[in-house]
């Protein structure tokens, strides 16, 4: 159930950002290159995961979670007010930064496994030490 939560997620978020593109293609073709690189590593996290795991990513990550927080207000901000500026710049940004996060726990990782919460974690995992998930970060 979490990995198809992983990929609705992934949908819901793809289908946003071309209304986005279709009702305001100014401000996106504006930030054209940092938004393709992040879909590159969108595509590298899962790429790197099947390689690895011969299954798709499924972190729930905490900084995936801001993430999502920053991509919902880009999203009402570019839909709703016509503007991108300096919260969409923060996104791609923060999205760079979550996505490196994930691409490190698939890294560090000794197994699949899903909702890890930073690489930190992943680290400890690995190591075999113990600790104890927060409940919001399992949501």
């Amino acid at each position: 159930m979490r990995r198809l939560d992983s990929q609705v997620d992934l949908i819901f978020w793809l289908s946003i950002s071309f209304s986005c593109y279709i009702l305001n293609p100014e401000i996106i073709e504006k930030h054209k290159i940092g938004i393709l690189f992040l879909v590159i590593m969108e595509g590298l996290c899962y790429l790197i995961s099947f390689i690895k795991f011969r299954k798709e990513t499924c972190t729930h990550a905490f900084l995936s979670k801001i993430w999502g927080l920053f991509l919902f207000s880009t999203f009402l901000s570019i839909i709703g007010f016509n503007y991108g500026g300096i919260i969409l710049y923060s996104t791609i940004i923060l999205g760079i930064i979550s996505q490196l996060d994930v691409i490190l726990i698939i890294l560090i990782l000794p197994k699949w496994q899903n909702d890890i919460p930073s690489s930190y974690h992943s680290y400890l995992i690995r190591k075999g030490i113990p600790f104890k998930k927060n409940k919001l970060l399992n949501s």
